[in-house]
């Protein structure tokens, strides 16, 4: 018999065929590469200012916070405007509430501003308390001695203001008595003078932009003369400007009302007058948009109400989205409220 043997016949793609499909494969991924192309374009601009809307919104909440404390413990012609020695390596050169550029601290970013901002926790009066004796060195007879603990932080004031004015931050040493308390440091001839108490844990902190963070540094802890990374801490990414100006009350009689603005003290006789007339401060923050974009997107540096510009100095600064966030606090710490605030200075 004759074997029959069948093949089955074998198709598939042709070349032509082939050649169709890459072309129709390679056009669904252009397309497809486009849409996702504007779709992350678009992500990317909301997504970009979502973040700077969120981290300048948190910065300027921390900056509010410190300045609606400032001056808490020592707003008072017997300390403003004198030297603090915090340690006997640090110390405040001008004592006030808030200080735009003080010295002695290094500057931030090119056209931006340093604030330094100062309160302190304690539980006693503002104006302090009268030290009746110096039965020792380092022990004051005062008036309320319930009024501090064990571990707060005080400073002794003469009865006059010396010139210059320097005083020293120290701590208690022991638990206060019925009639007295004991500090580490003591000040000589302190009978009749006053006894501030700035709780356990005064801040005296400095705000600045660096290398495009909200940075800040505590005198307290660290050595806030020196721009080392390691003094400062990054607070909120993506600020890249803070201007600040005084908000005064130039009127007379005084009324506690903002006048004008400026970032330089009015000069007064004495010194320490100027820092009376200061009812709150006016500033901004600028919150930039982490990612650049390929083309220019911002056509020109944000602005704000006060004179001191707000100046970029990236090159490709057009290239990112930015907030501004601009806002008055009133610093109630103060007492520039009333006329007779400051006795030795005008109304």
């Amino acid at each position: 018999m004759r074997r029959h043997h069948f093949h089955r016949r074998v198709r598939g793609f042709s070349l032509v065929e082939l050649m169709v499909g890459i072309v129709v494969a390679m056009a669904a991924v252009v397309v497809v590469m486009q849409v996702f192309k504007v779709s992350e374009g678009q992500r990317r601009n909301t997504s970009g200012g979502d973040d700077a809307q969120t981290t300048g919104a948190i910065a300027v909440s921390l900056l509010q916070r410190d300045l609606r404390q400032a001056g808490q413990g020592f707003s008072n012609e017997q300390m403003l405007d004198c030297q603090l020695n915090l340690t006997s390596t640090r110390s405040i050169a001008n004592l006030a509430p808030v200080i735009i550029n003080p010295p002695g601290i290094p500057d931030g970013e090119d056209n931006t501003d340093v604030l330094l901002i100062g309160y302190g926790s304690g539980w006693g009066a503002p104006e302090g308390g009268l030290i009746n004796s110096q039965p020792g060195a380092a022990t004051y007879a005062v008036t309320a001695p319930q009024a501090y603990q064990l571990g707060d932080r005080v400073v002794a004031a003469p009865q006059s203001r010396a010139s210059p004015c320097v005083l020293t931050l120290t701590s208690l040493a022991a638990a206060p008595t019925s009639t007295s308390v004991t500090v580490t440091q003591g000040m000589a001839n302190a009978s009749n003078g006053t006894l501030f108490n700035l709780g356990r844990a005064p801040r005296f902190v400095a705000y600045a932009v660096r290398s495009g963070q909200l940075t800040a540094c505590d005198f307290m802890t660290q050595d806030c003369t020196s721009a080392d990374p390691a003094n400062w801490t990054d607070v909120a990414e993506g600020i890249v400007s803070l201007r600040a100006e005084y908000a005064q009350d130039t009127s007379t009689p005084r009324d506690a009302v903002a006048d004008s603005y400026s970032q330089t003290v009015s000069t007064a006789t004495p010194t320490y007058c100027g820092w009376s007339r200061i009812v709150g401060l006016r500033l901004v923050l600028v919150a930039r948009s982490r990612q650049a974009e390929k083309e220019d997107v911002t056509a020109s540096a944000p602005t704000w109400a006060g004179a001191a510009s707000v100046s970029l100095t990236d090159p490709d600064w057009r290239r990112y989205r930015y907030r501004t966030f601009e806002t008055t606090v009133p610093l109630r710490n103060t007492p520039a409220a009333t006329a007779a605030a400051f006795t030795s200075c005008p109304p």
